[in-house]
């Protein structure tokens, strides 16, 4: 069968005995990779066996909400009416219409919202569940029904807001009740500006009025933001591809309310995987965060020079959290960052593997994972079992031989490159003995957050790892 791309399975063991030499365990990996067509038909029995995935009950678990009106979404559907028998065509046909505690449940397809605006925000506290049959008689989020949240990056028509929103916490600033998402995949591929619309291999952050294309959206895939005693969930849902300053899944939850994020895949983003925040700052009420068995992979920094982003963890200091069971690997930065310094954190039974700068940070120290025990201040006695270990990846060829082999530049180098223009401006601050100011940066990355296939990043979503670690297939 004739490809664009031809895909490759690696079967890649990282094998971490100095958890924080991230660059050897980068170069590692790239090794594997380079070998790693002599291995394809070998790696395809191996590829096929690691699908059969088993979730535990503990994990996966597919939500079905029952407060509220129920409403009902398929790609071919037709009017408000979004009854099983009558769907409407996209959640934006029903917004008007809904009230708090609604549920909408979503058929398998690609939706692009109203006239391909790509963007889907609600003031009003619903749930919203992906991954059904066309019947809505089955649910299989991420295998054959999948219910993909896209978009377009065209600038007459994209907005470049969150693709998922629900901010309920100005109309609703008390509301007692759940917020689930569950099920839902979003994918930014086709929302983001690439340098090159063919490789795909570098977005951009800035708009190009001449060319018709929106700057690379810089928000989150799924951003929740609720008043007091609003309980959010968030499961079984994959986010790729996005470009955020802050949260891929980005989360604040109000006084007295709480979170669950569970059972997601969080691959190839920038800013931080997970992003949990406040909306509450008293001495009492704090909200509550329990963030277990997420994968949580490849996590870029803001962009090729930022000195932020590029974590897969990080959070607010006015709540509790707890974060269990989940991968956190491979980020330009961390695993978890705790620099806001939150005094009620429990990490417990996590797998850390290939960060760069550290596994846990306080202040603006970065430890080792074996140095956590000895300096940080914040975590609580009940965190333990954290570990770095020997992982398998099944991941594209020609995807991870762009990321190990990108080049990464620094402040030091870019500035070094800026032109410095001969401007009224720099002629006057000359005249004063001031420092003259480049006009333009003529030195960048070749890649950056190089667009991964949607079939690939769920793939690598289908495994768990080390003892029944990170997300598995709902």
């Amino acid at each position: 069968m004739k490809r664009k791309f031809i895909m490759y399975w690696l079967m890649a063991g990282i094998f971490l005995l100095n958890p924080y030499a991230g660059q050897s365990q980068f170069d590692k990996l790239k090794k594997s990779v380079d070998k790693a067509s002599n291995a394809v038909a070998g790696n395809q029995s191996t590829s096929s066996k690691s699908s059969q995935v088993s979730s535990p009950e503990t994990r996966g678990e597919l939500a079905e909400p029952t407060s509220g009106s129920h409403y009902y979404i398929r790609p071919d559907g037709k009017g408000k009416e979004a009854s099983k028998s009558s769907p409407a065509k996209d959640m934006a046909a029903i917004a008007m219409q809904l009230k708090a505690g609604d549920v909408i449940h979503i058929a398998a397809g690609v939706y692009t919202s109203k006239a391909d605006q790509s963007s889907d925000v609600f003031d009003v506290p619903v749930s919203v569940i992906g991954g059904y049959s066309p019947d809505f008689s089955q649910r299989d989020p991420w295998g054959k029904y999948k219910t993909i949240l896209s978009g377009s990056n065209d600038i007459n028509k994209a907005m470049t807001t969150e693709r998922l929103g629900i901010l309920t916490d100005k109309g609703y600033k008390e509301w007692n009740g759940e917020v689930v998402i569950d099920g839902i995949i979003v994918d930014n591929g086709a929302r983001n500006y690439y340098q090159d619309a063919v490789s795909q291999d570098f977005i951009r952050r800035k708009a190009s009025p001449e060319k018709g294309m929106n700057p690379t959206p810089n928000t989150p895939g799924i951003k929740i933001r609720t008043g007091s005693e609003t309980r959010v969930i968030i499961r079984n849902c994959v986010v790729t591809n996005t470009a955020p300053t802050q949260g891929a899944i980005d989360v604040q939850v109000g006084k007295d309310g709480a979170a669950k994020i569970e059972n997601n895949l969080i691959v190839n983003n920038t800013g931080e995987g997970i992003m949990c925040k406040s909306n509450h700052h008293g001495k009492t009420g704090l909200p509550a965060y329990e963030v277990k068995n997420n994968t949580i992979l490849f996590t870029w920094k803001y962009d090729a020079i930022s000195s932020f982003g590029g974590n897969s963890l990080m959070f607010d200091n006015a709540l509790s959290l707890v974060a269990e069971n989940n991968v956190f690997g491979f980020s330009d930065f961390g695993g978890v960052n705790n620099i806001k310094q939150c005094k009620t954190v429990t990490l417990k039974n996590n797998l850390f593997v290939g960060h760069k700068k550290y596994d846990y940070q306080e202040f603006g120290t970065g430890l080792k994972l074996d140095e956590m025990e000895d300096y940080a201040n914040y975590l609580t006695r009940e965190s333990s079992n954290n570990h770095s270990q020997e992982i398998a990846l099944n991941i594209n060829k020609e995807w991870a031989e762009k990321y190990f082999g990108r080049k990464e530049i620094s402040r030091a180098e870019v500035d070094a490159a800026a032109k410095v223009s001969n401007s009224g401006a720099n002629q006057l601050r000359a005249m004063f003995g001031l420092p003259l100011q480049a006009s333009y940066v003529a030195k960048d990355a070749d890649i950056w957050l190089h667009r991964m296939t949607l079939d690939d990043a769920i793939r690598l979503g289908l495994n768990t790892y080390g003892n029944q670690l990170g997300c598995s297939k709902p």
